[in-house]
């Protein structure tokens, strides 16, 4: 006679659930590690230079209220110079229109002064100091001089100076104001091209992990 042998049926112990559920724990977050890491290996890729914000000071960025206001008055600013400087060379080579050219800088003046004042809350938000913090160093040092250029204009205009050296001094702080613009401007696209780096190779099929 055949015996007929039923198989064995092994019902599974806490034991092997216990460690089913740690594997699981465990290697659940190793793809987010890698990635990490791979960030971590493209930033040190990057000259630290290039790297305007960390992790953390992108996101006090966002978050930052003034974000919006510098990133309004900026162009605002600008545009007031541009309107300041055309009335200014038009006193300057005509003789004409003094009240407008001044009513211009003193403008352009007070647009300096908010975004200042403002620019130095943001930077307080950002990067915990008012002034002079290592990234915006030189920016805030010509800034400096752009204040003190449009104070002596509006001085200047108070005690009466001649209107024409007046002015000149008023083109000398638009010189300096456009010479930080211009590299704020450079230091922002040079900051994106390194984000866009790093991006490019977190994303890359054979990024490192």
């Amino acid at each position: 006679m055949t015996l007929l042998q039923t198989p064995s049926v092994r019902h599974p112990t806490p034991d092997d659930v216990s460690l089913a559920s740690s594997d699981r724990v465990i290697s659940a977050p190793a793809e987010v590690v890698a990635q990490d890491d791979a960030s971590s290996h493209a930033a040190h890729a990057i000259p630290s230079r290039a790297l305007l914000y960390t992790p953390e000071q992108k996101i006090r960025r966002d978050q930052s209220p003034w974000t919006m206001v510098q990133g309004l008055l900026a162009p605002l600013q600008l545009l007031a110079m541009f309107v300041s400087v055309a009335l200014v060379v038009r006193f300057l080579g005509t003789g004409q229109g003094l009240d407008a050219a001044n009513a211009s800088v003193i403008i352009k003046t007070l647009f300096l002064y908010v975004i200042m004042v403002t620019g130095a809350i943001w930077e307080k938000d950002v990067f915990g100091q008012y002034l002079f913090h290592e990234k915006f160093f030189w920016e805030d040092v010509v800034s400096m001089g752009v204040i003190a250029l449009h104070t002596a204009y509006l001085y200047g205009l108070y005690a009466g100076w001649d209107p024409t050296t007046n002015l000149r001094i008023a083109l000398a702080g638009y010189a300096f104001y456009t010479v930080n613009a211009t590299q704020f401007l450079l230091k922002l696209r040079a900051a994106r091209l390194a984000d866009a780096a790093i991006r490019a190779a977190v994303a890359a099929p054979g990024a490192p992990a």
